[in-house]
């Protein structure tokens, strides 16, 4: 691809159809189905959908087509494909991304509203513009770019769900439901992670893992006055307590041996080349209250 053509390409899209289309999603108020009860009646996951594929269809990308798949509940998974011109159809590109949207919280600043698209010193504020609602927009616009050039394409799928925010309960389901559309992706690009900083383009390369679990601890066949039975009964807590201590010491955050694995080698030089670009600000960019400590 000719980077200056990629940049006119880009260029004369962002104001006229980027930025605006960003800018209406974050203005739909369709929180993650988590938080949001009244999902499967208040029609704001559809509205998210039809506004996006709305702006994904007046870019003009060639050899497109789109299908929804639907879980138990209704919650949909949307599936675009691209198999435009020049394709190689031997190379199959998975993109993910998400359309829901985390609850709002607390702190959003009076000019710059969680539900209204604010442009304030160059950045783009309201909820779910960077998680994820960028998604669909830089997939389309890079295949727009590619497309323009006439460069020669692998067959292209985007995929996006409804539910990511609140644990993507259906979305193995659903991805099994839409196979046919996806195929046997020869790699896979999630667009939901983040970045170091704003100077150069960054990937993730891989996750931290996350085990949630639901425990209960019953000492006690009835509830007792902790007046009448401590000291007697066992605290619930204290068993929780020992329990939690099985998986890290508190004290130094060390996970146990059970838990560990060895870091590959390709991460370990990937790690030394980002504490070597970022220097101390590896650290210091996060803010702590005061008297907190960075781990060392």
């Amino acid at each position: 691809m000719n980077t200056t053509k990629t940049e006119e390409i880009i260029n004369a899209n962002w104001d006229s159809w980027f930025v605006p289309g960003l800018s209406d999603f974050i203005e739909v108020p369709n929180l993650t189905t988590m938080v949001d009860k009244d999902y499967l009646t208040n029609g704001l996951v559809e509205k998210a959908m039809e506004l996006v594929d709305n702006y994904i269809n007046k870019i003009g990308v060639q050899g497109l087509s789109k299908k929804i798949y639907r879980g138990e509940g209704g919650l949909p998974l949307v599936v675009y494909v691209v198999e435009g011109p020049n394709m190689n159809a031997d190379k199959n590109v998975l993109i993910y991304g998400h359309l829901d949207k985390q609850p709002y919280g607390d702190g959003w600043n009076a000019d710059t509203p969680p539900t209204k698209a604010v442009i304030k010193n160059g950045c783009l504020y309201g909820r779910g513009g960077a998680d994820d609602g960028y998604a669909p927009f830089s997939a389309m616009l890079a295949i727009k770019a590619c497309q323009d050039q006439g460069v020669k394409m692998p067959r292209v799928v985007l995929t996006l769900e409804t539910e990511e925010e609140s644990g993507s309960p259906n979305l193995i389901n659903l991805l099994k439901q839409a196979s046919d559309s996806i195929g046997t992706p020869d790699v896979c690009f999630c667009m939901d992670s983040g970045a170091f900083d704003y100077n150069q383009l960054w990937i993730t390369s891989s996750l931290r893992g996350i085990v949630i679990i639901d425990a209960t601890v019953e000492c006690g066949k009835d509830g007792y006055h902790s007046g009448e039975v401590g000291g007697i009964v066992p605290e619930t807590f204290r068993v929780v307590r020992t329990l939690l201590k099985r998986l890290d010491d508190e004290e130094t955050g060390e996970v146990c041996p059970e838990l560990q694995c060895e870091v590959p080698a390709w991460k370990a030089e990937e790690a030394k080349q980002l504490a070597d670009l970022a220097g101390p600000t590896m650290h210091d960019k996060y803010a702590v209250q005061p008297g907190v400590k960075y781990c060392s």
